[in-house]
C-alpha cells in the first residue's frame, strides 16, 4: 500500500489550509487504496483572521496545533517527516502555504520558503518521488524544481510571478490537472477557481489519482 505524506499549513483558507482541499485529499487517498500521514511545521502562523469578516484578530496560533483540528490529532510536526517512509507527497493549497509555509503572499517574488517545508519538498524531488501541489501550493515550486510546469489556473498576476521566478505556467480549468512528466509533478488549480466543492473535487480527485499513478 501506498503511503503519502501531506504537508498542512494551519485550518482556514484565509490564514492556513484549505479545509475542503485537505479533506477531499485525504479522502481521494484513501478511496484509491492508499494511506497518509499529515504533517506541519511547528511553528507560530502569520497571522489569524476572522473567516466572517475577513478581519484580522488580536491573537496568535500555531500552525501545527492549528492542522491537527483538520486531522483529528493525527498529525506530526515537520521535523519527524522521513520521506524514505513515503511514496509521494501532496500539498492542498489555502493561504497559509503563502504566508506560513512560505511568504508569497507578503513578498511576491521576493518570497523565502521556510527553511523546513524546503528542506522537505526538495528531498521528495531530488529522490525523484512525486508529488501533487494544488491551489495555491503550486508558488513553493519555483523554489524546489529547474522550470517547473505547473498551473495554478488562470490568474495572470500570480501566473506572471511564478513565470518571473523560473516556472513554466500553463492555463488549467478547475476540474483538470497539469503534468509536468519529468519531475513526477502534477498540479490543479482547485480553489483558485473552484466555485463549489464539486469543482474542487474533480480537480483534487485527479490530481490524487495521477500523482499516485506515477509514484
Amino acid at each position: 500500500m501506498k503511503n503519502i505524506a501531506v504537508i498542512l499549513a494551519g485550518c482556514g483558507v484565509f490564514d492556513g489550509s484549505e479545509i475542503n482541499e485537505v479533506v477531499l485529499t485525504l479522502l481521494h487517498i484513501e478511496k484509491n487504496n492508499a494511506k497518509y500521514q499529515c504533517f506541519a511545521p511547528d511553528i507560530t502562523q502569520y497571522h489569524t483572521l476572522n473567516h466572517i469578516t475577513g478581519e484580522e484578530m488580536a491573537e496568535s496560533r500555531n500552525v501545527l496545533v492549528e492542522s491537527a483540528r483538520i486531522t483529528r490529532g493525527n498529525i506530526k510536526s515537520l521535523a519527524e517527516l522521513d520521506i524514505t517512509q513515503f511514496d509521494a507527497l501532496i500539498i492542498p493549497g489555502g493561504f497559509g502555504v503563502a504566508k506560513n509555509l512560505s511568504d508569497f503572499a507578503i513578498n511576491g517574488t521576493n518570497a523565502k520558503v521556510n527553511d523546513e517545508v524546503l528542506s522537505a519538498c526538495k528531498a521528495f524531488a531530488k529522490a525523484n518521488k512525486a508529488t501533487g501541489y494544488m491551489c495555491i501550493a503550486p508558488a513553493l515550486l519555483p523554489f524546489i524544481y529547474n522550470k517547473p510546469q505547473l498551473t495554478i489556473g488562470n490568474d495572470s498576476d500570480t501566473a506572471d510571478a511564478l513565470t518571473t521566478l523560473g516556472a513554466e505556467h500553463i492555463e488549467c480549468k478547475v476540474d483538470d490537472i497539469v503534468i509536468d512528466k519529468n519531475n513526477k509533478l502534477v498540479t490543479t488549480p482547485a480553489y483558485m477557481l473552484a466555485q463549489s466543492i464539486m469543482d474542487a473535487d474533480a480537480g483534487i480527485e485527479k490530481l490524487v489519482r495521477n500523482v499516485l499513478a506515477i509514484s
